[in-house]
């Protein structure tokens, strides 16, 4: 291989090694997603239609565990999170699993009350978001969207709690062992009583050695 040739092969492996690392800048935070960006997470009821493209959104965002998604939106949508793409693409919970889909609510249930929902991104791979309210016509019509959450930093040390133990209810009074109780003033057999019996028969040889003595 000519000289020039070489030259020009390490300079095409630096060049493409230098622009893959400009695209994936090493992680050094966690940080806060505003879904939407200024839109927020709305749906127009005039239009029928989502407030922004959330999908364009994402797409534009490097997410990694212990970042945090933020939702500002009002009661009139929902913040659904699944890892099962068949319930995404469902836009429903009617077959989701316990394991696998969480429905965020700010605890109120009046209509148009202002929330923020922060959800944290605690598993790696795609994580999928929705907003399943009237019967997932929202979902149907832009509110949803898919991220794939990298390991980043990791998880930190608030999220990366074990479980907690499960829940063991405390005997009740009825349920407390009672202390044994005796009766007639009988005691266990023991050693004392091994040793009476072991007693008495070594006499009842004593006494039968004596007679084949006196009777050979």
């Amino acid at each position: 291989m000519a000289p020039a040739t070489v030259t020009n092969l390490v300079i095409t492996v630096l060049l493409i090694a230098v622009a893959a690392s400009a695209q994936t800048p090493p992680t050094t935070s966690y940080a806060n997603h505003t879904v939407g960006g200024p839109a927020g997470w709305f749906f127009n009821s005039t239009t029928n239609h989502s407030a922004t493209n959330y999908s364009s959104w994402a797409a534009k965002q490097i997410f990694n565990l212990g970042d945090f998604l933020i939702f500002n939106t009002n009661t009139n949508q929902t913040v659904i999170q699944t890892y099962n793409e068949t319930t995404y693409q469902s836009c429903t919970m009617d077959d989701a699993s316990n394991n696998d889909t969480f429905q965020y609510s700010g605890g109120s249930q009046n209509f148009s009350e202002s929330l923020t929902v922060e959800v944290p991104l605690t598993i790696e791979g795609p994580n999928y978001y929705y907003s399943g309210a009237s019967d997932g016509v929202q979902c149907q019509q832009g509110m949803a969207f898919e991220i794939h959450v990298g390991h980043g930093l990791g998880l930190p040390p608030s999220l990366n709690q074990p479980p907690p133990p499960p829940y063991i209810e405390p005997p009740g009074p009825d349920t407390a062992q009672s202390p044994p109780i005796t009766v007639g003033g009988a005691q266990p057999p023991g050693n004392g009583d091994l040793r009476i019996g072991v007693s008495w028969v070594g006499s009842l040889c004593t006494l039968l050695s004596l007679l084949l003595c006196v009777f050979p």
